[in-house]
């Protein structure tokens, strides 16, 4: 017999180590469920005991920040600063921190701190960028638990702005560490990095047709390639894409040019050699290169032989100074295409003073050229950016304001309300993209406003689609939407396709008197209205159940909502209530599990609460697919026990529509469509569907149901 005791390791050996061995990897249409168990408590090394919100009372900020100046101007040998001031590398890994950020789905941003993760930690977009935040690392490792390094990135960043003369709008400490790389942020399709940008465009010409929900031009970029579209120079064609990928980002006109100029008024690009020769990125970097990528052959001992973009230069005079000094050296200067020492594209000033040349980040007693990038040049090329950038040209203080502002929101944007930050810095001034809603009144009598609305005539149905529909908008990416506020009320939410706009009018006038009668928010009653229903279900069941509600929600008015940035938050579809809009093209199983995601459901959550949704007769437009019952507005396990009955098969009618049918008699039983079967058909979701079908989890079940449906409600409820 053979040893395989014995003898060298094999290739393979039993466990599946690596991404390329996944067992699942080669399965057709394998649903992502993974992307609902993603930052599990087993992957967090400080345990369910640690409370970030906690650790930051601890900590000494003043102290921090002092250090973090001390920081930005105590150059190191290993990695040296340029003009001796790291301000341009800090401020760049803030950005292209918070850059990924898109609105559309609320995914990417800077509160994670996945920047130090693949992929973004290996994006060519973030290439040195592993540079910066270990010379950040004897920081972190002296304030330890008391500091995130995604709080870190983004502080970093303000202390560079503050250190070279720039009055910050603010700042707010809370961003949560996670600790591997998301499983949910699409990136794109592409196989490759800077593969060419047609592939994620169904016309390049047209902006508008990039896939949603990407906000770069390519793959590995935090929005445009500074060499032009497909690294070729054209600035009023590069506008177009910037003012797409900024947009997607939630960033007007105005916003964009701020942020490009004040970007590039500090700092330098990198692009002094042969970018050819550089290493690899850091994920497929050696082991002794320490977690490093783009190892350059020659060194690190001058800053001068850093390769970072190809693009090679600063934007103005005096890098390391806050100062009008962009917009000076772009409007007072003719510009023509040159190529880099690294060879790529940029524009460089056909004629210029030398005592306006910047001086070499390593050789104060040689000046170099400026540069601009083919973003830079559009600033000036494009109408309406040019009207922007001679606005800030002529008023600097006004020029700064807007840029502080600008990068408050870009680095707290995925942050949630203004409940949520921490810390001595954050600004007094409530801002329209924060969400702003009001406090509400607690001091309402609960039961007398549950009883009007149970004596309203409203449905069950009626009532729990109401709260749903408000609550549905949540995002667990940005900390966006939900049912604080009652923006379901105000447009475009109002006007949803998905939330039925006659039905929901009809609701929200039974329910207002109710509100106005009590003292209670609308918010308030809406979410007690769903509660009612789910209780009369319940006991409809069998089961006497009190569904609690936190009481405070506050209403949000018009002035205080951004209309243009809830509409991203609009349903395509509701695998909870059945709903696919007709234009929608995409799998409605894996939308499911998006929304889930975005919920913050984990699977088992997810099937608990299709089953409850169904039995409540909750579908849109009163749809009978999947109701799988005889006691619709009973909270029953029927939904489950009827998937899982072997009694019946299933026969597809058309495209997404499906019958249950009597084995033996050929009845048509019940209709459905792939969401619901999914649940019966995929191996991982029947196995949760056939716990909630047994005998013995009928109470379960209903238990279950409650303590999702409260979650869901309270999602956005930063405020207990």
């Amino acid at each position: 017999m053979k040893n395989f005791g014995s003898g060298k390791c094999p290739v393979m050996h039993g466990g599946s180590t690596t991404q390329e061995t996944s067992p699942t990897k080669w399965w057709p249409k394998a649903l992502n469920l993974d992307m609902l168990h993603q930052h599990d408590l087993k992957t967090d090394p400080l345990g369910s005991s640690y409370s970030y919100t906690e650790e930051l009372k601890k900590l000494d900020f003043s102290a921090l920040e002092k250090d973090m100046h001390e920081l930005m101007t105590t150059p190191q040998d290993w990695w040296p600063a340029d003009w001796g001031h790291y301000g341009g590398l800090m401020i760049r890994m803030a950005w292209h921190a918070a850059g990924s950020y898109r609105i559309s789905d609320g995914r990417g941003g800077a509160g994670t701190g996945n920047l130090r993760f693949a992929p973004l930690n290996s994006w060519p977009d973030n290439t040195n960028l592993d540079k910066a935040r270990r010379l950040l690392w004897p920081i972190k490792k002296k304030y330890g638990n008391s500091i995130s390094w995604a709080d870190l990135f983004i502080l970093a960043g303000n202390i560079a702005y503050e250190s070279m003369g720039l009055k910050m709008f603010g700042f707010s400490y809370g961003r949560e560490d996670i600790w591997h790389p998301e499983k949910d942020i699409y990136w794109g399709s592409e196989k490759e990095f800077l593969a060419p940008s047609e592939e994620r465009y169904e016309n390049l010409q047209d902006t508008s047709t990039m896939e949603n929900p990407l906000a770069a031009t390519h793959m590995g970029l935090i929005y445009v390639n500074p060499e032009g579209v497909n690294g070729n120079p054209d600035p009023q064609v590069t506008a177009l894409h910037i003012r797409e990928t900024f947009a997607r980002m939630a960033m007007n006109d105005e916003e964009t040019v701020a942020l490009t100029a004040g970007g590039h008024t500090v700092g330098k690009a990198h692009g002094n050699g042969d970018s050819s020769a550089l290493g690899t990125e850091p994920e497929g970097a050696a082991v002794h290169e320490q977690g490093f990528g783009w190892k350059n052959p020659n060194g690190y001992a001058n800053a001068n032989e850093t390769v970072t973009s190809g693009i090679e230069g600063a934007w103005t005079t005096n890098p390391t100074k806050w100062d009008d000094g962009y917009f000076e050296m772009l409007f007072n200067h003719d510009w023509e295409l040159k190529k880099s020492p690294a060879g790529a594209w940029q524009w460089e000033p056909v004629d210029i003073d030398e005592k306006d040349k910047p001086v070499d980040s390593s050789n104060p007693s040689e000046r170099k050229n400026p540069i601009m990038t083919d973003a830079d040049m559009a600033m000036k090329m494009d109408p309406i950016y040019k009207e922007i950038s001679l606005k800030f040209k002529e008023d600097h203080d006004y020029f700064s304001d807007t840029f502080a502002r600008a990068w408050f929101k870009l680095t707290h944007r995925d942050m949630g309300p203004k409940i949520r930050y921490v810390g001595p810095n954050i600004p007094s001034e409530d801002l329209i993209w924060q969400d702003p809603v009001p406090k509400g009144d607690k001091n309402f009598d609960v039961s007398s406003v549950k009883e009007k609305i149970l004596n309203s005539g409203l449905s069950i149905s009626d009532r729990v689609c109401i709260a749903w529909d408000s609550a549905r908008t949540f995002r667990s990416s940005d900390l966006r939407g939900g049912a604080n506020g009652a923006r379901i009320r105000l447009n475009p939410q109002v006007n949803w396709e998905a939330n039925e706009p006659d039905r929901l009018l009809n609701t929200l006038s039974i329910l207002k008197p109710i509100a106005d009668e009590s003292g209670a928010s609308m918010a308030d009653v809406i979410v007690l209205a769903g509660s009612t229903g789910i209780e009369e279900a319940a006991s409809n069941a069998g089961y006497d159940v009190n569904v609690d509600v936190s009481v405070g929600r506050g209403d949000a008015t018009a002035e205080m909502t951004d209309a243009d940035s809830f509409a991203p938050l609009e349903p395509s579809a509701d695998a909870f209530r059945n709903f696919v809009k007709e234009e929608c093209v995409s799998n409605a199983e894996e939308m499911m599990i998006d929304r889930a995601n975005l919920l913050g459901l984990s699977a088992p959550e997810m099937t608990v609460l299709i089953g409850g949704m169904r039995v409540l007769g909750t579908n849109y437009g009163d749809s009978k697919d999947g109701i799988f019952t005889d006691a619709v507005g009973s909270l029953t396990n029927d939904f489950f026990v009827n998937l899982t009955d072997m009694n019946n098969k299933w026969e597809v009618v058309s495209e997404n529509s499906y019958n249950v049918v009597d084995r033996k008699s050929g009845k048509v039983k019940w209709s459905a469509t792939s969401v619901d079967l999914v649940f019966g058909s995929n191996s991982i979701l029947r196995s949760y569907a056939e716990v909630y079908a047994q005998d013995d989890n009928k109470e379960k079940f209903v238990n279950d149901f409650v303590s999702v449906w409260k979650k869901i409600m309270d999602n956005d409820r930063f405020d207990i």
